[in-house]
């Protein structure tokens, strides 16, 4: 069946239900949660069912916590292309709102997964909590499931051969520290930021290095600095190359954005979405004396960049 995305768990159609799903957040779609996911998968095929995956808009932290910082690791629509890379049928992203904060852990799965969704099967990692107060546990769920009808299997944790387990915090933390690489390993593709090219000072334009500029807006802020890049375009095409990741304090811009140099590209962008892989940190954001100075280290930065995203042939 066609990938579908369902905003809502009430008076679902026929071909809605009855799926074998995998439950939980899915910030990232990185390594762990694809184990989860894989055995929602297994499910399914046993139970000629459709796979899905349960998720939640919006995250519930922003519910209970609004002025946390931002920390977002994609958005619905690079989610919803994860998850359909990895053969999942239908995405329910179910409306985290008060009603939903208010249901118990029994309450959640009689009414959300039994009555409203019709689950066959319900794969979680081993840390799930679910239900009012976080009372849900995985060993809840097994139970839960041979009372209502449905199977339930439990992911192990995914780690690294460090031992490290692989997480959403874990590639929060190595974004904030400039480290893409590690956040890359956990996810299993570098971290991109998508967003609308939107216009600046075209300052960069003027000085022969133009760049497309994306707001972060939602997304963890990764340690502001200078990051080789590729590029992907609305056609498909990976366009490499650098990009300034902070406030521009050289020129006195104040929001944190995206500004990407693509290397050997000069067509117009602007109301266009772009996603841009931050592959590797280069070096902190910098306020430059002059604008001579600030041209002579783009240029460096050009170098380094293109030894590591365009390498010649």
């Amino acid at each position: 069946m066609a990938f579908k995305t369902i905003h809502g768990w009430k008076d679902l159609a026929a071909d809605e239900r009855g799926a074998a799903v995998a439950l939980g957040n899915f910030d990232g779609v990185h390594r762990g949660h694809q184990q989860v996911i894989a055995q929602a998968a297994g499910a399914a095929r046993a139970l000629k069912a459709p796979l899905g995956v349960v998720t939640f808009d919006p995250h519930p932290r922003r519910l209970f916590r609004p002025t946390e910082p931002a920390f977002k690791l994609m958005t619905h629509g690079q989610q919803a292309r994860a998850l359909e890379g990895l053969g999942v049928d239908l995405l329910y992203l179910l409306p985290f709102d008060f009603e939903m904060a208010s249901f118990g852990d029994r309450e959640f799965v009689e009414k959300v997964l039994v009555q409203g969704l019709g689950v066959k099967h319900v794969a979680v990692g081993f840390d799930i909590s679910f239900g009012r107060g976080r009372t849900g546990s995985a060993e809840l769920m097994k139970a839960y499931g041979e009372e209502y009808g449905f199977t339930v299997s439990v992911a192990e944790p995914v780690a690294g051969r460090d031992g490290t387990k692989f997480s959403s915090t874990g590639v929060r933390d190595a974004l904030r520290e400039g480290r893409p690489e590690e956040a890359a390993r956990i996810l299993g593709r570098p971290f991109a930021i998508e967003g609308v090219v939107r216009r600046g000072q075209q300052l960069g334009r003027q000085l022969g290095f133009p760049t497309a500029n994306v707001e972060v807006e939602d997304y963890v802020v990764p340690r502001l600095g200078v990051y080789a890049t590729r590029t992907r375009l609305p056609d498909g095409r990976l366009v490499p190359g650098v990009a300034n990741l902070g406030n521009n304090p050289t020129t006195g811009e104040v929001e944190t954005r995206l500004e990407t140099w693509l290397f050997d590209f000069d067509e117009d962008l602007y109301g266009q979405v772009i996603e841009t892989d931050l592959v590797a940190f280069l070096r902190p954001e910098l306020k430059f004396d002059s604008i001579e100075l600030l041209v002579e280290q783009v240029l460096k930065d050009e170098v380094a960049a293109r030894a590591i995203v365009a390498p010649p042939f």
